[in-house]
């Protein structure tokens, strides 16, 4: 967040932050999920083919993950998730005012890259449910779920270096760059789980790095493939960056009080992980003492040998914490100041205002998205 390129005010702590937009933006439902559907129904076919070039098993456990089969090998409608990245590269494209066919091969590797994330992620974090199914390395053991997270990364770079052009080149130098710091942030959210005390600003980084720099690749690298500059494709990336820290923030309020039946996750989520997220972050620098409670309970929880029994009731008083701190509402703040960020570098592109208006409802849905 940059308090020198956006309207400010004071924040619940006292620091600077982007003046916070409506609560409700208006979003056309309709058209933002008619954009999820082109993105995903175009990279969808390239997508298959790049993973029918995986040797057996690793195919099939792919096609599982992806939701194209169930745990019978039975073709499947599973829910492959809402396609945002896919739809960002191809309206990436047409911001630089290229077909958005043109950003097919970046939406499949940036999908692809994304997958390679999710399935280390399970296996690291110990998460037995994504999309309301039994996560690979719980289906298929931690090593299938090894392999074909580093066989999906192998495939993005591949696809893009085979179109063999100058264009390609600077598109995977732009991948593989967000790819490192998506690492990066998943090494430093690991690291989190070990400490008592995690600041805002490192909070931040790790998130930035962790969702915002493959969103942010998402959103030029169409543009890159359709021989955008790299100005342009910059300022397209400042949007995305934005994007992924308003999209994580409202990730982090679902993974304390989602639903369950919608998020296809355990109660509590980020709690029963012991996740520095926004929210416990937020509320332990709030001071207080709703926030030294908070911050007594997890330092007991860090040494405890029975977290893991820890009941349902225990949870909820954790979580009740968090929100009398104020963490949950500085989250949510937090996610409208990341949104009118990311609007406000649209403002850099000169492109047509069909496309401006299609990416500021994609933002306007992330910001909205149920918590």
């Amino acid at each position: 967040m940059s308090p020198s390129t956006a309207p400010t005010s004071t924040g619940t702590r006292g620091e600077t932050v982007p003046t916070v937009p409506p609560a409700n933006p208006a979003v056309d439902t309709a058209d933002v999920y008619a954009l999820l559907e082109r993105g995903r129904s175009l990279a969808t076919p390239v997508l298959r083919a790049a993973v029918n070039r995986l040797a057996p098993p690793m195919d099939t456990v792919a096609a599982y993950h992806f939701g194209w089969i169930d745990a019978e090998g039975r073709p499947s409608d599973g829910d492959g998730g809402k396609a945002v990245r896919p739809a960002l590269a191809l309206l990436s494209a047409e911001a630089a005012g290229a077909a958005p066919e043109k950003g097919i091969p970046g939406a499949v590797a940036v999908e692809l890259v994304h997958n390679f994330s999710l399935l280390h992620d399970d296996l690291m974090d110990g998460d037995e449910q994504r999309r309301h199914r039994d996560t690979v390395w719980k289906m298929h053991g931690p090593a299938q779920a090894i392999l074909v997270g580093d066989a999906l990364f192998a495939l993005a770079n591949e696809v893009l270096l085979e179109l063999g052009t100058v264009e390609a080149g600077r598109a995977t130098r732009r991948l593989t760059t967000a790819s490192r710091k998506l690492i990066d942030g998943q090494a430093q959210d690991i690291s989190f789980e070990h400490r008592e005390r995690v600041t805002v600003e490192e909070c931040l980084e790790m998130e930035g790095n962790k969702t915002g720099a493959l969103l942010a690749c998402a959103v030029s690298i169409g543009a890159v493939l359709g021989g955008a500059d790299d100005r342009t494709a910059d300022t397209l990336e400042a949007y995305g960056h934005h994007l992924g820290l308003a999209f994580q923030a409202v990730d982090d309020l679902l993974g304390i009080w989602g639903d369950p039946g919608a998020t296809g996750k355990q109660t509590w989520s980020d709690l029963r992980q012991r996740k520095k997220s926004l929210p416990v972050v937020a509320a332990l620098a709030a001071g207080g003492s709703a926030s030294e409670r908070l911050g007594e309970l997890l330092a007991a929880d860090a040494k405890s040998t029975d977290f893991q029994n820890f009941s349902e009731e225990e949870f909820a008083a954790r979580a009740a914490l968090i929100e009398e701190a104020g963490g949950r509402e500085w989250t949510s703040q937090e996610a409208r100041r990341q949104h009118a960020v990311a609007i406000e570098a649209l403002d850099g592109v000169d492109m047509p205002e069909k496309i401006r208006a299609q990416l500021t409802a994609l933002a306007d849905f992330v910001v909205v998205r149920k918590r």
